[in-house]
């Protein structure tokens, strides 16, 4: 790829919509994309630290504060949808019963590891182990838990290990994309968490008129098909 590449910085829920959409947009001349995926707070610390970015992905009042401080266009800022935070178990184990808090509890509290992505800098991560205290389980299951750097990772590691006795938590667009897991369910009431992400273009890119039109198609009308298959909730 060379420097007229567009550069995205995404969260890792979004991967499967970048990616399908990058082989497209390189079919215009001079509109190579390379994309980066992470946990949300890596993305955010990306950004501000000045790596190369012309678009880039977060939740979207992450976004209004990188506005706010002017690392993003304000104006450009548009919703890509919200994406659910669910809980994943590896291809062929038995579907548990995770419908209510009392059901998700005796899962979890049962599960041999409980695969998460960074406590601190993943939307998910953060949540699942907020979850785990308000759930009281905590303390009895932290020897447990497997945290990775974002999503995927700790989804991929789920099914590498090849335990059907293992739980994950992450977002459900990073469980559809991820060989080897199945996604059960969204998390129960009181726990249900959907995320509202969006695009915006970075306020140090030097190739705005291309990044207004990759952001232009992610969000746009024509690819919401493509958004709900990869797991965007309709609107």
């Amino acid at each position: 790829m060379t420097d007229e590449a567009l550069h995205v910085l995404s969260a890792g829920a979004a991967k499967a919509v970048v990616t399908a959409l990058a082989g497209t947009f390189r079919q215009r001349p001079g509109d190579g994309v390379v994309a980066t995926f992470d946990a949300a707070g890596a993305v955010r610390a990306r950004l501000v630290a000045g790596d190369p970015c012309d678009v880039v992905i977060l939740p979207k009042p992450m976004l209004q504060a990188l506005a706010d401080d002017g690392h993003v266009a304000r104006e450009s800022i548009a919703s890509l949808g919200r994406v659910s935070t669910g809980i994943a178990i590896p291809h062929g184990a038995p579907l548990p019963a995770v419908g209510n808090a009392a059901a998700l509890r005796t899962t979890l509290e049962r599960a041999s590891a409980l695969y998460c992505p960074d406590r601190e800098r993943a939307t998910a991560g953060i949540h699942f182990v907020r979850m785990l205290r308000e759930l009281g389980i905590h303390d009895r299951v932290a020897s447990r838990i497997r945290a990775h750097p974002n999503g995927a990772a700790a989804m991929a590691a789920m099914a590498a290990a090849g335990d059907p006795e293992a739980v994950g938590c992450t977002q459900a667009s990073e469980i559809l994309y991820t060989p080897g897991v199945t996604l059960v369910g969204p998390l129960p009431e009181p726990f249900a968490l959907a995320t509202d992400y969006g695009t915006a273009v970075a306020a140090k890119s030097n190739r705005v008129q291309a990044a207004r039109k990759f952001c232009a198609l992610l969000v746009g009308s024509q690819t919401r098909a493509l958004r709900e298959q990869s797991g965007f909730l309709a609107e």
